[in-house]
């Protein structure tokens, strides 16, 4: 029994070695341009097929590098949901959904890869879907969106649609490269993540407000 134990435990050492190494190299490099191999190396393992016998392929690695961080994330949400109160107003929502991952991020430490990584992955289709398959599975955000749709403003559908694209690339991207300028040590716009939260509602609630010019 203690010898299983102990090869449980050392299985579980060697599984987060390899997720926080491809996390790492993937957000540096892209996921297509990294090899497992290069994976099992950076992560200390001499066996080369170690990411093939721990994961899977390479989209099961890529899912369990978004399951490792949901759980955290999702955590954040509920406590904020909490206190929402059945809120009435869009800041409040929008709120709800970037300050959970921003939070999460400040919660990582001062070096992450986590905003990189999930920048990358939306640039690839096929990764993108398991993203959104995995974030579609989130109670606390699919409450956030209920609560937000409740209080947006009435909007054309198409005119919905174009602005929950621009929403989610400003959360991605604005991520991404403040997490890049840390990384780098180059200035950022604001102090800190939460300051930085703080500026990405105050833009992402103009775009959803903002007026629709007319056809001519």
């Amino acid at each position: 029994m203690i010898g299983k134990t102990g090869r449980a435990e050392r299985a579980g050492v060697t599984r987060e070695r390899i997720l926080t190494a491809a996390e790492r190299l993937f957000a540096e490099h892209g996921v297509c341009a990294v090899s497992n191999r290069q994976v099992s190396e950076t992560a200390g393992q001499g066996n080369n097929a170690a990411v093939g016998y721990h994961f899977g392929t390479k989209t099961h690695l890529v899912r369990a590098i978004i399951r490792r961080h949901a759980e955290p994330v999702e955590r954040i949400r509920e406590r904020l949901l909490a206190d929402m109160d059945d809120s009435a107003d869009v800041r409040d929502w929008v709120a709800c959904l970037v300050r959970p991952v921003t939070e999460h991020l400040a919660d990582l430490g001062p070096l992450t890869w986590y905003a990189r990584f999930v920048a990358q992955v939306a640039t690839d289709p096929a990764l993108r879907a398991i993203m959104a398959e995995e974030t579609r599975a989130s109670p606390s955000l699919r409450q956030t969106i209920e609560g937000f749709n409740r209080c947006l403003p009435e909007l054309p559908a198409e005119v919905r649609a174009e602005r929950g694209d621009m929403a989610r690339q400003l959360i991605t991207h604005t991520c991404a490269e403040r997490e890049r300028a840390l990384a780098e040590g180059t200035p950022t716009a604001r102090s800190s993540w939460h300051d930085a939260a703080t500026g990405l509602i105050d833009a992402l609630v103009g775009l959803w407000l903002a007026p629709i010019t007319p056809d001519p």
